[in-house]
């Protein structure tokens, strides 16, 4: 369930900053895309991820869920900076104006 969470939550993001700087086709095709690939995709890494991280730490509870979250985390972020868009007219710098400041922009 947390990757599935984790999933949706980042096309969410990537939904909205899309949406904030007009980038992609249309907002039906951008949909389709993070629907039928991008969550799915998503969903299979993670949970791939997560049988990894939980086959090589074995028995250990502290250590194990802190290198879940780090490891679903760094892949929910660097799956994003895949399809971050670049500059557009409304996002000269890549970044939507709700972005916080102090997070680093997910297309590095």
């Amino acid at each position: 369930m947390v990757g599935l969470a984790l999933a949706v939550l980042a096309a969410m993001l990537l939904g909205r900053a899309w949406n904030a700087c007009d980038a992609g086709v249309n907002n039906a095709a951008n949909s389709s895309f993070l629907l039928v690939l991008f969550i799915p995709g998503l969903w299979t890494v993670l949970l791939l991820g997560w049988v990894a991280v939980g086959a090589l730490l074995g028995n250990r509870p502290l250590l194990h869920a802190f290198s879940l979250a780090v490891t679903l985390i760094a892949v929910s972020w660097c799956a994003l900076s895949l399809f971050w868009s670049g500059t557009t007219y409304d996002c000269p710098n890549g970044v939507p104006a709700w972005w916080p400041s102090f997070l680093p922009t997910p297309g590095f």
